[in-house]
């Protein structure tokens, strides 16, 4: 198939690259400036927020990355996530034409449901301008497939980390990078909430990066389908502090902050993709993710 990857420069964008590449796609990737992409993926230049720059293909697949991310930035600045990651959507919908589609969500879409782990069925109750405009742009994809005009999977992933080809996650707001930064040395401690026993499940991008090509030659035309996709392993924050610790060879002091309202659980159920794609996590053992991002990370001089 031919592909055009958005966000191709990014974390996971370059991983779902790498691996569509590998599996001998013919892939474009979508950028606004220039930026390293993977080994046989050609850069394209255009920006989501201009409909004019978009490439006109036509592409057999497109796999949609490029959105804003951070949570405590969307509400600061809600109108500017709404804009990228809906409007920003919408502009890829148009352009794609008789494509499959398959779309980066999150299980922000979620919010904090009290059933664990979490199904596809969960009622979704976004709890932060995010997760609401991922959503929002869910809907849109999903209505879009019912035309019959693309077939779309939605992917809601829950963390993701891990590295390829020495690429650490630039986003030191996650867990495990801010871990990793203090065991580097560059922070001074991690700073956690409460006894460090909220629970979270984590998966190398990798294995997101395998799901979206699964995705991607599964669907067919006027289909809309949504999946999990996670471990379905979760592991407490001191554990993650614990297991970063005996991987790295270095302490990772803590800073226990007074306990703030969060959700105990958060783990998915990748079932429905197991079953429906026959996909399975392979790299998402916590100790091959930390070694990943610690050798990504001291190899760029961390």
């Amino acid at each position: 198939m031919r592909v055009l990857v958005t966000g191709a420069a990014g974390y996971i964008g370059y991983a779902v690259g790498r691996r569509l590449v590998a599996a001998g796609h013919d892939v474009d990737g979508l950028v606004r400036r220039d930026a390293a992409l993977p080994d046989g993926v050609r850069p394209v230049r255009g920006d989501v927020l201009d409909p004019g720059s978009l490439p006109a293909g036509p592409y057999d697949g497109v796999c949609h990355l490029a959105a804003l991310t951070r949570v405590r930035e969307s509400f600061e600045e809600p109108l500017r996530f709404f804009t990228a990651n809906v409007q920003g959507t919408v502009n890829v919908l148009r352009a794609a034409a008789g494509a499959r589609v398959v779309f980066g969500s999150t299980a922000a879409v979620y919010g904090t449901p009290e059933r664990q782990p979490i199904p596809e069925t969960e009622a979704t109750a976004p709890s932060n301008p995010y997760g609401a405009s991922k959503l929002a742009a869910e809907q849109a994809v999903r209505y879009h497939a019912r035309t019959g005009a693309i077939g779309a999977v939605v992917l809601r992933t829950f963390n993701v980390a891990g590295s390829v080809d020495g690429r650490a996650d630039p986003d030191e707001t996650r867990l495990i990078p801010k871990a990793l930064a203090v065991a580097a040395g560059r922070a001074p401690r991690l700073e956690i909430n409460g006894d460090g026993r909220a629970v979270r499940e984590f998966l190398h991008v990798d294995d997101l990066a395998a799901a979206y090509v699964r995705a991607l030659e599964a669907v067919d035309l006027g289909e809309d389908r949504v999946y999990n996709v996670g471990s379905g392993a979760g592991t407490a924050v001191h554990e993650v502090v614990a297991a970063v610790e005996e991987v790295t060879g270095r302490p990772v002091p803590t800073l226990r902050r007074p306990p703030q309202p969060e959700p105990p659980v958060l783990v998915c159920d990748p079932a429905a993709i197991r079953a429906d794609l026959g996909w399975r996590p392979e790299r998402s053992a916590l100790p091959e993710i930390i070694r990943s991002s610690w050798s990504a990370l001291t190899r760029a001089g961390g």
